[in-house]
C-alpha cells in the first residue's frame, strides 16, 4: 500500500514564502489585458463573436472617467461546459487575445508560452517543431519522434498526440486554456500532468474579419488574418491564414562569410464551415494545414563554460562553426468534424479527428562544431567527434473519435459520459551522414501502431447553494506494437535485426473535488485526482552498440500513475477590480517514465523511477491599480524529487579537459560508470516561474495611446536526470515591450514592439555526449505592427 502524505503546514508556509518575495516578477493570464471589461470568452459549441482574434483592441478603449472600471467574467470549458473560471475546482490559467498578439508579434512559435503561465516550461531540440511540454515539473525529455508526453495538447477538441503535431501555430484563436493536474474523466485522451487547450475562432453569420502585418529584425515578417461570413441562412464559413518568415541570420564561419542558418518560412491555414439548420443541431467542419521550411535547431559545441553553467567566452549568437548540413521541412494536414444534437434533457456530441504529418525531415550537426585534429580540443566550437544525423516521418496518421452525452440543467445534479477511440500509425526514418553535406552512411527505421479506447463519466451535485461536489471515473485500454531495426550502421558498424515489442495495459483513473462558496466573491476548493500514462517505447538504433541484448537496445517504459492533491482559493476583490487564484498541490508518481541518454549502449533508454514526488504553490492575479493601469501577476513554486535509491544513469562520458561538465552525483557501486540520481529534481523543471504584465492606456483624440510590457522569469533547471554543474540552465529573465496607438473603437492599431529587449543570452538545453554542446534562447528583436478589424 502506498501512503499518500498531504501537504504539511511547514510545506504550505514554505511554498507561500517562496512566492511572496517574487510577485514583482509575476503575471497571471486569466483575463484580458485591457482597460475596459472584456466580453466573456465563449467556447464551442456556442457560436460567439471573437473579440480576441478579430478585435484584439476591442477592449482597450478607456471608459469615461466617471464609469467604474471592473474585470469582466472569464468563461472556460475545463469541465466541457461553459463556466465562470471562479466556479471550476482546479487550477486554470487562460491567455487573452491581446497577450497572444503581443507574444507572437516577433514570430516566435508555441514555445513563447514557456514561463508565461505558472508551472509551464516548453523546450525543443528540433526548433519550431517537436515542442516538449512540462507542467508542474512533469514532462518527457525524450527526443524520439514517437515519444509520449504526460501533457496533452488539445486543438479544437482533438488531441494532438505526436510531438510534431503539438507545434501547430497559434493563430485566429478564441481562447487558450491551461488545466493543471491529471485530466481524463472529461477529455478523450488521458492526461496525467495537465492539458493545454486551444480553441479556434468559429464562423459567424455576420461578415467580418481582421488583418495583421508586422516586420522586424532579421527580416522577420508576420502576416495573419481571417474572414468570416454567411454562405446561406444555415451555413457560415471562416478562413484563417498565418505566414511567418525570417531570413537566415547566423553565419556558419566554417564555410566562409554569409548567413546560413536560423531562417524559416512557416505557413498555416484553416478553413471552417458551420452548418446550423436549427437550434437543436449543428456541425462544424475544420480543415487545416501547415508547411514549414527552414533550418533545424543550431547546436553549439563549447557553448557552456567548463565547470560552470555560464555561456562560454567567445560565443556569439550570430556565429557558429559546424561541418555538417542543416535543414528542416514539415508538411502537415488535418481535419475534424464536431457535431452537436440537442435532445431535450441531454445533448450528444460527436468529435471526429484526423491528423497526418505527410512529410517531415530534420537534419543537423548534432556535435555542434567542426572536427578537431588534437585531443582534447583547445577552444570553443571544436568537436570531439563528428555526428550528423537526420530524422524523418515518411508516414504518419492519427484517427480519433469521441462520443459524449451530457445533461442539460438537471437541477442540482448534472452529468456527462463518453466513449473515446484512438488509432495512430507512424513510420520513423533515422539517417547518419559523413561530414559536411556528405554521403549517407547509416539508416535505421521504426514502426509503431498505437490503439487506445476509453469510457469515462463524471457528475456534479449541488449539496447546497454554497457547496458542490464533483466526481469522475475513466477506464482506459492502451496497446502498442513496435518494431525497430538498423539497416546500415555508421562508422562501419553493422546492421541490427528487427526487434519487436508489444506493450499494453489498462487502468482506472478518477477524480473527486469539492468547491465551497465562502461569499459571493470567494470560493475555496479541494481536488484529488489519479492519472495514468500507458507504456512507452524507445528504440532509436542509429548509433547503438549492436553487441548489447535486444532488451537494452529497445526499452519499454512501464505504466506510470499519478496521484495529485490540490487545494485553492479563487476570489474577486476591490469591487471586481482584482481577481486572484491561489493553489497548493502535492503529487506522487509511481513508476514514472524517464529518459536516460548515452552510456554503453549509445542510445536513449526509458527507465522507471520507483517514485517521484512534487509539491508547490501557484498564483494567478490581475488587478486594475488605476482606471488606466492593469497589471497581471503569475507565480509558481515547484519542488520535484526523484525517490529511488537504486536508480542510476550514465552521466556525460567525456568529463575531461575542455569538456568538463562537473557531475555531482555519487557513483553507483552496482553499475560501474553510472551515477545514482536519488534525490535529484526532474529535468527541465525550474523551481520558480514568475511572470508579470502591465498595460497603461491614455485617451488621445478619438483613440488611445498605450504601453504594454511583459516579463518572464525562470530559475535554473537541470537538462538531464543526473546533477551537473554545467548541464543546467541559468536563471533567466526575458522581457517584451509594446508601444502603440489604437483608434476607431479599437478597429485599427499601430504599434512598435520588442521581444527579449535586454538581449539576454542563455543556454536552454544541451547535448551531453560531446563538447558541452548547448542550444541558445531567441535573440532580441524589434519591429512594427499594424492591425485592422472590419
Amino acid at each position: 500500500m502506498t501512503m499518500i502524505r498531504r501537504p504539511s503546514p511547514r510545506l504550505l508556509a514554505l511554498a507561500i514564502a517562496a512566492l511572496l518575495p517574487c510577485t514583482a516578477f509575476a503575471q497571471s493570464d486569466a483575463a484580458p489585458a485591457a482597460a475596459a471589461a472584456p466580453p466573456a470568452q465563449q467556447a464551442e459549441p456556442q457560436p460567439a463573436e471573437n473579440p480576441q482574434a478579430e478585435s484584439p483592441q476591442a477592449t482597450s478603449q478607456q471608459p469615461a472617467a466617471a464609469e467604474p472600471v471592473t474585470l469582466g467574467a472569464v468563461r472556460v470549458t475545463a469541465e466541457r461546459r461553459v463556466q465562470d473560471i471562479q466556479d471550476v475546482p482546479m487550477a486554470i490559467t487562460t491567455v487573452d487575445g491581446e497577450k497572444l498578439q503581443v507574444l507572437t508579434s516577433g514570430g516566435d512559435d508555441i514555445r513563447l508560452l514557456s514561463g508565461r503561465l505558472p508551472s509551464l516550461n516548453i523546450e525543443s531540440s528540433y526548433g519550431r517543431s517537436f515542442p516538449r511540454f512540462y507542467v508542474r515539473g512533469l514532462g518527457n525529455s525524450d527526443f524520439d519522434l514517437n515519444a509520449s508526453q504526460p501533457v496533452s495538447l488539445v486543438y479544437d477538441d482533438v488531441v494532438q498526440e505526436n510531438p510534431i503535431l503539438k507545434g501547430f501555430p497559434m493563430f485566429d484563436m478564441d481562447s487558450v486554456e491551461m488545466y493543471r493536474g491529471p485530466q481524463g474523466t472529461l477529455f478523450g485522451r488521458n492526461s496525467p500532468a495537465g492539458v493545454i487547450r486551444f480553441s479556434s475562432a468559429r464562423p459567424q453569420q455576420e461578415f467580418g474579419g481582421y488583418g495583421r502585418v508586422s516586420y522586424g529584425s532579421y527580416g522577420t515578417a508576420n502576416v495573419e488574418g481571417a474572414l468570416t461570413g454567411a454562405l446561406s441562412s444555415t451555413v457560415s464559413a471562416r478562413v484563417s491564414l498565418l505566414h511567418q518568415r525570417r531570413d537566415d541570420w547566423v553565419d556558419n564561419v566554417n564555410n566562409g562569410p554569409g548567413d546560413d542558418l536560423e531562417g524559416y518560412r512557416d505557413t498555416a491555414a484553416r478553413l471552417q464551415f458551420l452548418f446550423s439548420p436549427s437550434d437543436t443541431f449543428e456541425a462544424l467542419a475544420n480543415v487545416h494545414m501547415r508547411r514549414l521550411d527552414g533550418t533545424a535547431r543550431v547546436f553549439r559545441a563549447g557553448a557552456i563554460r567548463p565547470g560552470s553553467n555560464d555561456i562560454a567566452d567567445g560565443i556569439e549568437r550570430d556565429k557558429v562553426s559546424i561541418d555538417a548540413g542543416n535543414e528542416q521541412t514539415l508538411r502537415q494536414v488535418g481535419g475534424s468534424l464536431r457535431m452537436r444534437w440537442d435532445l431535450g434533457r441531454t445533448t450528444l456530441h460527436s468529435i471526429t479527428g484526423y491528423e497526418s504529418v505527410t512529410d517531415y525531415y530534420s537534419r543537423g550537426d548534432i556535435d555542434g562544431g567542426s572536427i578537431y585534429d588534437q585531443f582534447p580540443p583547445n577552444e570553443p566550437g571544436e568537436a570531439l567527434f563528428p555526428a550528423e544525423s537526420a530524422d524523418g516521418l515518411p508516414s504518419h496518421r492519427q484517427l480519433s473519435q469521441e462520443f459524449r452525452l451530457e445533461s442539460n440543467e438537471w437541477g442540482r445534479f448534472d452529468w456527462q459520459a463518453g466513449l473515446f477511440w484512438f488509432d495512430e500509425k507512424i513510420d520513423i526514418d533515422s539517417f547518419s551522414y559523413d561530414g559536411f553535406g556528405g554521403a549517407q552512411n547509416g539508416y535505421a527505421k521504426q514502426h509503431q501502431d498505437n490503439t487506445a479506447w476509453a469510457v469515462f463519466a463524471s457528475g456534479d451535485y449541488d449539496l447546497s447553494e454554497r457547496l458542490s461536489l464533483r466526481g469522475g471515473l475513466r477506464y482506459t485500454k492502451d496497446e502498442k506494437d513496435f518494431v525497430a531495426e538498423r539497416v546500415q550502421g555508421p562508422f562501419g558498424s553493422g546492421p541490427i535485426a528487427p526487434i519487436a515489442v508489444s506493450p499494453s495495459d489498462d487502468d482506472v483513473s478518477w477524480d473527486l473535488s469539492a468547491i465551497y462558496k465562502l461569499s459571493d466573491a470567494t470560493n475555496v476548493y479541494a481536488r484529488v485526482a489519479k492519472g495514468f500514462r500507458a507504456p512507452s517505447v524507445q528504440g532509436r538504433l542509429m548509433f547503438a552498440n549492436a553487441a548489447l541484448p535486444a532488451d537494452e537496445l529497445v526499452t519499454v517504459g512501464q505504466t506510470e500513475t499519478v496521484l495529485s492533491w490540490e487545494a485553492g482559493i479563487k476570489s474577486q476583490l476591490w469591487d471586481n477590480r482584482m481577481r486572484i487564484g491561489f493553489a497548493l498541490f502535492r503529487y506522487t508518481v509511481d513508476d514514472q517514465q524517464l529518459t536516460a541518454v548515452g552510456g554503453d549502449a549509445n542510445v536513449a533508454r526509458l527507465v522507471n523511477a520507483d517514485k517521484v514526488v512534487g509539491q508547490g504553490a501557484e498564483l494567478d492575479l490581475e488587478a486594475y491599480l488605476t482606471p488606466n493601469l492593469l497589471v497581471t501577476l503569475g507565480a509558481s513554486y515547484n519542488d520535484t524529487e526523484i525517490d529511488d535509491p537504486d536508480l542510476s544513469v550514465f552521466p556525460c562520458a567525456l568529463d575531461v579537459g575542455f569538456s568538463f561538465c562537473g557531475v555531482r552525483d555519487p557513483e553507483s557501486s552496482a553499475r560501474p560508470g553510472t551515477v545514482l540520481i536519488d534525490g535529484n529534481p526532474l529535468p527541465q523543471a525550474p523551481r520558480h516561474v514568475y511572470n508579470f504584465t502591465a498595460r497603461y492606456g491614455i485617451p488621445l483624440g478619438d483613440g488611445e495611446l498605450f504601453a504594454y510590457t511583459d516579463w518572464a522569469y525562470r530559475s535554473e533547471a537541470s537538462f538531464f536526470l543526473y546533477d551537473s554543474v554545467s548541464f543546467r540552465s541559468q536563471p533567466s529573465t526575458e522581457g517584451g515591450l509594446r508601444l502603440g496607438y489604437n483608434w476607431a473603437d479599437g478597429d485599427y492599431e499601430v504599434a512598435l514592439f520588442g521581444r527579449n529587449i535586454t538581449d539576454e543570452m542563455t543556454a536552454v538545453s544541451g547535448i551531453d555526449f560531446n563538447n558541452l554542446t548547448g542550444m541558445l534562447n531567441e535573440p532580441r528583436t524589434w519591429g512594427l505592427q499594424f492591425s485592422a478589424k472590419f
